[in-house]
């Protein structure tokens, strides 16, 4: 037995093209597959798609399958048995050992046995199941499984969040608890011997690149080539600009900043002279505004004449980063009927009845 493992590791190790001829299956080394479907059988690469290859997949035969498909893993924890992985990953015709614990065997009458990982994502071979004529924790001495556990460094707690138990036999997964990406395994296996199949990860240091410039406006913050997680920078406007946009941004986990850059927009000219306007709920003369111009975003009301009768009504327009459009039907007085009839002028008239205007 201990012979066939040994050769069935060094398999899945090197993967099956040495063991392979163009057009042909190297002899099956495992014992019955249970199989549902079979991929679509080839002969060669271009006979299936992009991200498929023609490889030996057991009874199958040659087959187009996916390499990278995975099969599941870790399995369902057993009362009776231990399962580990012989290859470094637990994707197509990787290999898993099922063992029995001491005092349990197979129906088989073996105390292990090995599944392949097939081209439909399904492990060889039926569930194993152990079964046995004393209590396996007595053949361990009386120490029950659960007290076997692989150590855990407190770096190692204190830099990842774990998903399951350290405990012989079993896999933990990892991931960074900044969010950062793992450099290493993220996965690992406690062995028999109570030490980890693989040496723990660390997470890869991330690091925003510097914010973009805006135009019209400051970046406010320490010149880097890189900036921390965590770090904030602030953004300001040039006179008679107004901030559109976050003024603080910070540098998220993923190595992108919270917000995308604001901008900085420009005041609008009020297209008025001879007229009133209401700014701010209240009527004004443009030439009694600061430069005659309002900020980005502020709302200008102007009046218009109605075509029938001598009343007015309001349109309101907004500014826009330096652009404010006239309403249509806003109409300029001229220069004698501001001097001559200020008093007729369409901003001093009588409002129109809310049923007059359409």
């Amino acid at each position: 037995m201990d012979c066939a493992l040994l050769l069935l590791s060094l398999w899945a190790l090197t993967g099956t093209v040495s063991l392979q001829t163009p057009g042909s299956c190297p002899e099956r080394l495992l014992g019955e597959e249970r199989r549902r479907t079979c991929p679509r059988p080839c002969k060669a690469d271009r006979d299936c798609g992009n991200k498929r290859q023609c490889l030996c997949d057991g009874q199958c035969g040659l087959s187009c399958v996916a390499p990278g498909r995975t099969c599941p893993w870790p399995l369902p924890s057993s009362e009776n048995s231990v399962a580990r992985l012989l290859s470094p990953t637990h994707s197509f015709s990787a290999l898993l050992e099922v063992r029995c614990e001491p005092g349990f065997t197979l129906p088989s009458g073996l105390d292990a046995t090995i599944r392949r990982c097939q081209g439909d994502r399904q492990w060889s071979g039926d569930e194993p199941i152990c079964t046995g004529g004393f209590d396996a924790a007595a053949g361990r001495g009386g120490q029950p499984a659960a007290d076997q556990t692989c150590p855990l460094p407190e770096d190692v707690v204190s830099t990842f969040s774990i998903q399951g138990e350290a405990t012989v036999g079993t896999s933990i997964r990892y991931s960074c608890l900044s969010g950062a990406d793992i450099v290493g395994s993220s996965e690992n296996f406690c062995q028999d011997n109570q030490t980890w199949q693989y040496p723990h990860p660390i997470c890869k240091n991330v690091y925003c690149q510097p914010p973009p410039e805006v135009e019209q406006g400051y970046v406010v913050a320490v010149q880097k080539t890189e900036y921390e997680v965590g770090f904030d920078i602030h953004y300001l406007c040039k006179k008679n600009f107004l901030l559109d946009g976050p003024q603080k941004v910070t540098c998220l986990s993923n190595g992108s900043w919270s917000e995308s850059p604001p901008h900085c927009r420009a005041r609008c000219l009020i297209p008025a002279e001879r007229s009133r306007v209401v700014i701010g709920g209240v009527k004004r003369w443009p030439f009694d505004v600061t430069d005659a111009m309002v900020p980005h975003g502020e709302n200008v009301t102007f009046f218009c004449k109605h075509p029938r009768k001598q009343c007015s009504f309001t349109a309101t327009q907004a500014c826009f980063d330096g652009k404010l459009q006239r309403p249509a039907c806003y109409l300029e007085p001229t220069w004698l009927q501001y001097k001559l009839f200020p008093h007729r002028l369409v901003s001093e008239i009588e409002a129109c009845e809310s049923g007059d205007v359409e």
